[in-house]
């Protein structure tokens, strides 16, 4: 009798364990009432994105208006080439953060969620990326077939004023291709943040 009742107890005390492990599972993977954590989380990451929607958004609507208002005046035969480049680097930034928010962690996203600046700062650091990838260009610190390539006009000897003024509103890429190339570079340089570093990394491991 007494193994009976040892047995019994044994296995009534292991249905508990078993039916506290289920409960357990089913509150974690219940869809319809998820973790409180989970809820806060969902939460904050809405706000974060609808921030840098916001935050691009505006940015971008400021340059548009820029271009126009620049583009229909008496300075109209301008390329606008930095500008291009920046807003795709911009893009390029906020496309980037979009995708790296679900990995952040808690406290992290909890800051960025609450901070306006910080928020700004992520595609504005992609757009300032973009100029410089621009900048190396041009200077053809790098080159090849995948880099696109300028019409530069040459400076006189000595350089003047109206040099540089033509250098920044006449400098053009090549060809279609070119243009695709730049806005492409533009794109990754402003999405991947170790692109630019690491190529600066490059060119002062060789001088």
């Amino acid at each position: 009798m007494l193994c009976v009742s040892c047995s019994t107890r044994a296995w009534s005390g292991a249905l508990k364990f078993c039916g506290h492990v289920l409960s357990s599972i089913y509150w974690v993977c219940d869809l319809e009432h998820p973790p409180r954590f989970m809820e806060d989380r969902q939460a904050l990451l809405l706000k974060l994105t609808r921030k840098l929607v916001i935050c691009t958004g505006t940015t971008l609507g400021v340059l548009i208006i820029f271009f126009f208002s620049n583009h229909f005046s008496s300075n109209s035969s301008r390329s606008y080439l930095t500008l291009i480049v920046f807003a795709a680097g911009l893009i390029g930034g906020f496309v980037s953060i979009q995708q790296r928010i679900h990995r952040v962690s808690d406290l992290e996203l909890k800051h960025l969620s609450q901070s306006w600046s910080s928020v700004l700062l992520i595609p504005i650091y992609g757009g300032i990326f973009a100029i410089a990838i621009h900048v190396i260009f041009l200077s053809e610190i790098i080159t090849g077939g995948l880099f696109p390539q300028y019409s530069v006009l040459k400076f006189s000897t000595p350089a003047t004023l109206a040099d540089f003024k033509s250098f920044f509103e006449d400098t053009l890429p090549r060809s279609g291709q070119d243009a695709a190339k730049m806005i492409f570079w533009a794109f990754c340089a402003g999405f991947s943040e170790r692109l630019v570093p690491q190529i600066i990394q490059n060119v002062q491991s060789k001088t």
